[in-house]
């Protein structure tokens, strides 16, 4: 600290360093956070004919070891019907399931799906 002419200190604040910190910490967080949202990894299968999807209310992740993943929380078939029982029919779903995944367990997701009212069901792809 300096002391001015009439005998106060005088107090100066350097923020670049403040600036830099903040500057480390937005790209950490910018890196971060699409790592958080991608969830569960499948391998997609590939499909040449493939669409985008408009919109998607409800990811359901089906993996190579048949377990189902909706909002990255394990669960049944049983405790899916009691989830789709709180849903709006007019919900679009979105099937990501690996491509190692038995096509039995894809059909029994699919088949919940219809026996529960959805019509807007699409299943992820990659393009080839």
């Amino acid at each position: 600290m300096n002391v001015g002419s009439r005998g106060a200190p005088l107090a100066e604040i350097n923020v670049t360093p403040l600036v830099d910190i903040m500057l480390v910490l937005l790209i950490i967080f910018m890196v971060a956070a699409p790592l958080l949202e991608q969830g569960i990894t499948v391998a997609l299968p590939k499909a040449a004919t493939g669409q985008g999807v408009k919109r998607s209310e409800l990811v359901i992740t089906l993996t190579k070891d048949h377990v189902l993943y909706v909002e990255r929380q394990a669960v049944t078939l049983k405790e899916l019907r009691g989830r789709f029982a709180g849903l709006t029919k007019t919900h679009a779903i979105l099937i990501r399931a690996d491509e190692n995944a038995y096509v039995k367990s894809l059909i029994q997701l699919w088949d919940l799906c219809r026996e529960m009212g959805f019509r807007e069901i699409h299943i992820a792809t990659t393009n080839e």
